[in-house]
């Protein structure tokens, strides 16, 4: 599958911007704060429903103005696909496949199968649990759509139940049977989404491994670890024994809610012992296993977003990623730089057609 084109309406720093794009790759170039990510967040948009960088839909809208659209051509399987997503100041945002609105923004994730690689990836490193969580979930939901449903009503019932405490709390009354219905409804959600992310990250590491070995000549070893509080006992026990503790807290204090990643490099932290070119080039390997997951799932090549991914990695290390793209591997490539030579030095070793946009 393939972009074919793009128009942009209000868009972030764009009042109006069109697109028409190479099937293979695709280079944005130009100083900083141009509109380079832009761009490729709009494209992010459109398969995700929602912007990369700013979860407040709202600002995406364009200073000064009431609305933003973003229109696009996919061809997929031999079929045009038109996707358009618009939002209008004080209304829900909506997304359209060829004109037909989405009831459920989540009836479209998965249908653009799409990565993307950027410099706010570190949050995956220095943020909280809660962004790593986000990025398993984000993965398994593009192929999974039970599983989406799955984590929306385990959300809901957690939120039910942490109202049910809070109101305990208040009320200074406790009633462990009407508590113990909400533990039963959150132990069958997160019995499978535990073992569906337990599923994902075994799949995941060794394809993960091997891009790293490739991106650094094999230098340093690293660990990919899942840990969730259910490899202990299932939920339904560990809600039993934490109740007087959720009591006193108001919250759930166990369960899948609370799952992470652990990012580690010779067994330690790489937040404190790496790097940054050794965390950047853990990332693109995540990345590139998320990428390279995806396809042998679904059987499509999705979208790969290179965000200024070159800013410090050194040559040999831009040489291992350049190699890869060279590849069958991938299919349609996207990337921002703010080096139009260095840009163009890549694209003509990669022997693939290209386009370049300078904006």
């Amino acid at each position: 599958m393939y972009l074919k084109k793009i128009s942009l309406f209000n868009y972030k720093n764009f009042s109006e911007a069109n697109f028409d794009f190479d099937s293979k790759i695709n280079c944005f170039v130009g100083k900083n704060g141009i509109g380079k990510t832009n761009v490729l967040d709009a494209i992010y948009h459109l398969a995700y429903g929602k912007s990369y960088f700013n979860p407040l839909a709202v600002q995406n809208i364009k200073h000064g103005e009431e609305f933003f659209v973003i229109d696009a051509e996919f061809e997929k399987k031999d079929r045009t696909e038109q996707i358009v997503c618009s939002l209008k100041k004080g209304q829900k945002k909506i997304l359209k496949r060829n004109g037909k609105a989405y009831d459920k923004f989540s009836d479209h994730i998965g249908f653009i199968p799409l990565v993307i690689i950027s410099p706010a990836d570190r949050d995956l490193i220095v943020e909280g649990s809660e962004t790593r969580r986000k990025f398993m979930d984000s993965v398994i939901s593009q192929l999974d759509s039970a599983y989406l449903q799955q984590l929306i009503q385990y959300q809901k019932v957690m939120s039910q139940r942490n109202a049910l405490l809070k109101y305990f709390a208040l009320n200074h009354v406790f009633d462990i049977d009407t508590l113990s219905i909400y533990n039963e409804q959150l132990h069958g959600f997160a019995q499978s989404i535990f073992e569906k992310r337990k599923e994902f990250i075994e799949d995941l590491i060794p394809i993960f491994n091997r891009h790293h070995q490739a991106i650094t000549g094999s230098q340093e070893t690293v660990q990919l670890v899942y840990e969730s509080h259910l490899f202990e006992k299932d939920l339904l026990t560990l809600l039993k024994e934490n109740s007087n503790k959720d009591r006193t807290l108001q919250y759930t204090s166990v369960g899948i809610h609370k799952d992470d990643l652990a990012f580690e490099i010779d067994h330690h932290p790489i937040k404190k012992f790496g790097s940054q070119g050794q965390q950047k080039s853990y990332l693109i390997a995540l990345k590139l296993a998320q990428f390279e997951f995806l396809k042998k799932q679904s059987g499509v090549k999705p979208i790969l977003l290179f965000d200024d991914i070159f800013d410090k990695l050194d040559e040999s290390r831009v040489a291992k990623i350049i190699e890869m793209v060279n590849s069958a591997t991938f299919g349609q490539l996207f990337i921002s730089d703010t080096h139009q030579e260095r840009t163009e030095a890549i694209l003509k070793s990669t022997h693939q057609t290209y386009r370049i946009f300078n904006l």
